[in-house]
């Protein structure tokens, strides 16, 4: 589903089946030592693809632990983006000269039932979207891929900035002809060769009961 969303110079792996925790690197098992089952399994199972990906893009095998703000540490000169959800692991990578970040969320394709969960995701602008959007894909859910797509562009954003972004902060549209939107910052965004950045574009796909979003800041 996930290279379907992504340019050529990002290599991804994906998965809807877990491996086995031998597949951890003895510093990550450390990591989730306390942590229940299903957690260590998604843990073991998403750095699997990210380790896949990385061979394919040339990089030596190696441990990817959480470094600040949780963001997974990469070797030097990647960038990189992790995402698990029930039944499903991936992970993109992308050499630094080639891309400045990567952003990859999947989500369960099923409505967001809790309001007060929808009131923290969503701006009234963006809600207001949700009737139209509905009307032209109604297999879409289409307020769980605004929290994905949300969640795409924090995972873009915080790499190159080290701060938080709260749901609040960046304002979606949807083109669910071309299957793309577009996230505009709502606070000063972050200098890219001497360029602030003023929003983030990315793409999305629906499928195998998932909705997976994806942002790509090219060098």
């Amino acid at each position: 589903m996930i290279e379907k969303l992504l340019p050529a110079s990002v290599v991804a792996r994906e998965t809807f089946e877990d491996s086995p925790l031998s597949v951890m690197y003895p510093e990550e098992r450390e990591v989730v030592a306390r942590a229940v089952p299903h957690r260590q399994r998604e843990f073991a199972t998403v750095r699997a693809c990210a380790r896949a990906a990385l061979s394919a893009l040339g990089a030596a095998p190696a441990p990817i632990l959480p470094g600040p703000g949780r963001a997974p540490r990469w070797p030097a000169g990647v960038v990189g983006a992790m995402t698990h959800c029930q039944g499903y692991r991936a992970a993109a990578v992308a050499h630094r000269t080639d891309v400045v970040t990567i952003g990859l969320d999947a989500e369960p394709n099923e409505p967001v039932n809790d309001p007060g969960v929808l009131d923290l995701i969503a701006l009234p602008e963006e809600r207001a979207q949700f009737p139209a959007l509905a009307a032209l894909r109604p297999e879409v859910a289409w307020d769980r891929l605004l929290f994905s797509a949300k969640e795409s562009v924090y995972k873009a954003w915080y790499p190159l900035t080290g701060r938080w972004l709260d749901f609040q902060e960046a304002h979606l549209t949807f083109d669910p002809a071309h299957a793309t939107f577009t996230a505009r910052l709502l606070v000063p965004g972050p200098v890219v060769a001497g360029t602030e950045l003023t929003e983030f574009n990315g793409r999305w796909t629906a499928g195998s009961g998932l909705v997976v979003t994806a942002v790509v800041v090219q060098a």
